[in-house]
């Protein structure tokens, strides 16, 4: 249990323990985690309660969100691609910011982008890998908020040649996107703890090493564990 915590850069709580052990062969209860983790002191990271936000550009000719409409055959892995944009800090009050792509099932990024402008060249890059990597399905749908970034010629040009139909949030509903915030918030409280990158190249490799090398192969995800409350 102790090493399954500190493997994971105290990332795990209990339920994700029991069940990191259980894909190794050790059955063992959760309340029994709960106490020897509470007896040893080990608390796993929360992320900050997050209120959902929305980025509703003005004259943005938005998408029909499409999210709505979605049928069942449609849930399954590179059907539904969600993305969102944040920001994060460096030292001396400067700011870069992540663009990312998430297969909505799956929870994998399937594409992410750093730069220290928020343009529309950071989303085409970041679904640009995505599509190189060939994990979008044809007719897949791309969900966004309703940012200018999203709405721009290029954006949807790239859309258009790969045949992806575009949605987007419904006006003022900043719940549409809440998973792709979730994970921004969680990504956040996991890697960075409050503090700050020294520059765009250190940040540019932790996040690599935490989003390749953790998130995306080790971490279990909340479609992989069976949840009641919490972590």
């Amino acid at each position: 249990m102790r090493n399954c915590y500190f493997e994971n850069r105290r990332r795990y709580g209990a339920r994700r323990i029991q069940k990191a052990l259980g894909k190794n062969g050790i059955n063992v209860g959760r309340q029994k985690i709960r106490r020897l983790m509470t007896e040893e002191g080990l608390k796993a990271i929360q992320p900050k309660a997050f209120n959902p936000k929305t980025t509703d550009s003005k004259g943005v000719n938005a998408a029909p969100n499409l999210l709505a409409q979605i049928k069942f055959e449609e849930c399954a892995s590179g059907k539904i691609i969600i993305g969102d944009i944040t920001y994060i800090r460096l030292r001396g009050g400067k700011f870069c910011y992540l663009a990312m792509w998430q297969d909505k099932v799956t929870r994998r990024i399937i594409g992410w982008s750093l730069s220290l402008e928020m343009t529309a060249e950071l989303v085409i890059l970041a679904l640009q890998k995505a599509v190189r990597k060939d994990l979008i399905k044809a007719g897949a749908i791309v969900h966004s908020d309703r940012g200018s970034q999203y709405a721009s010629n290029g954006f949807r040009l790239l859309l258009q040649q790969s045949g992806f139909r575009q949605s987007m949030s419904g006006k003022g509903n900043c719940y549409d996107n809440a998973q792709a915030e979730s994970f921004f918030s969680r990504f956040k409280a996991e890697l960075i703890e409050g503090g700050v990158f020294e520059d765009l190249e250190q940040a540019r490799s932790e996040i690599f090493s935490y989003i390749e090398g953790y998130y995306n192969r080790v971490r279990l995800h909340s479609s992989q564990v069976t949840f009641e409350f919490g972590v």
